[in-house]
C-alpha cells in the first residue's frame, strides 16, 4: 500500500478558465473540487474531473467582468480516506497555492459530492470568502464519534444545493449539518432540487444559474436574486429547504 501511495501525483491546480491568469487582473478565484470516493489509494478519477468543467466554466464566465478564475484542483488521490481527510487537505493546499499565484484575492471553495465535503471542510482558511457545496457527501451520523465540524463555516457565506432524490448522498444529512452550521453562521443557505439525484443533471441549468448568482453575489458583492437573499435571510427551517424554481436564473444576466 506505501508502495502505491508515493505513485500518486502531487496535488495541483489545473489551468486557469476566465481572465488570463496574471495576477493583477484577477479580482477573485473559484476552487473547484471534483467528487472522490470515501475511502480510495486509487489515482483521481478523469471522469470527475471532466464533471466538474462545466461548473468551472460557467462560474468563470458569470464572473468574468469581475476578473474572476476557476482552477479544477487537481487531488493527490481519488479517496478521502477517514481521519486522513485528504481531499480536504488538497483543498487548503489550493487555498494557500492561490495566495502564492494572485495574492489576497477573495476565494470560493465550491465541490461536488466528495469536494462538497472537501469545500465545507476546508473553508477555516483564512482566504475563502464562501462555500458552493453541491449534493455534499457526508458521512452517516454516529453517536460515537465527532459530528462533522461547523465552525470552521463561521463568517463565510455558505450555499448547500441538495437533490431530493440522491441516493448516494443522503439529502438528510446535508440539512442537519446547515442547520447546526446556522446556528453560529446566519450566512448560510440550502437549497432543494426537488427529483432530482447526486449528479444534479435534470435540472443543471437552474443549478448552474443558482451557483454563479450565489458566487457573484458573495466574492463580488453584486446584489443576490431574490430567492437566494431570502434563503440567506430567512430562519431554520424555511432558508435550509428552500426549493429551487424550474427555470431559475432565464431572467438573469450572467
Amino acid at each position: 500500500m506505501a508502495q502505491h501511495a508515493t505513485s500518486l501525483p502531487a496535488a495541483r491546480l489545473g489551468r486557469p478558465v476566465g481572465a488570463s491568469g496574471a495576477g493583477s487582473s484577477v479580482g477573485g478565484v473559484v476552487l473547484v473540487l471534483p467528487d472522490g470516493d470515501p475511502v480510495s489509494a486509487r489515482r483521481p478519477s478523469p471522469v470527475s474531473y471532466a464533471s466538474a468543467l462545466p461548473l468551472a466554466r460557467r462560474l468563470a464566465r458569470a464572473g468574468r467582468d469581475d476578473g474572476l478564475v476557476a482552477h479544477l484542483v487537481r487531488y493527490r488521490g481519488r479517496g478521502w480516506n477517514g481521519g486522513d481527510a485528504r481531499l480536504a487537505a488538497d483543498a487548503e493546499w489550493a487555498a494557500e497555492e492561490v495566495v502564492r499565484r494572485y495574492g489576497d484575492v477573495p476565494v470560493c471553495l465550491a465541490g461536488h459530492g466528495m469536494g462538497g465535503r472537501a469545500a465545507l471542510r476546508a473553508a477555516g482558511h483564512s482566504t475563502v470568502n464562501c462555500v458552493l457545496s453541491l449534493a455534499p457527501w457526508l458521512p452517516e451520523e454516529d453517536v460515537a464519534a465527532e459530528p462533522e465540524p461547523v465552525k470552521q463555516l463561521v463568517g463565510r457565506r455558505v450555499l448547500i444545493v441538495h437533490g431530493t432524490n440522491d441516493a448516494r448522498s443522503d439529502p438528510e444529512l446535508s440539512f442537519r449539518l446547515a442547520a447546526r452550521a446556522k446556528k453560529t453562521n446566519r450566512d448560510t443557505c440550502r437549497f432543494e432540487v426537488h427529483s432530482d439525484g447526486h449528479g444534479l443533471r435534470q435540472h443543471r441549468a437552474e443549478v448552474l444559474a443558482l451557483a454563479a448568482d450565489f458566487v457573484k453575489g458573495s466574492l463580488f458583492t453584486h446584489p443576490y436574486a431574490r430567492p437566494v437573499a431570502d434563503a440567506l435571510a430567512a430562519p431554520p427551517p424555511l432558508g435550509l429547504r428552500m426549493p429551487l424554481a424550474a427555470g431559475f436564473g432565464k431572467s438573469l444576466k450572467s
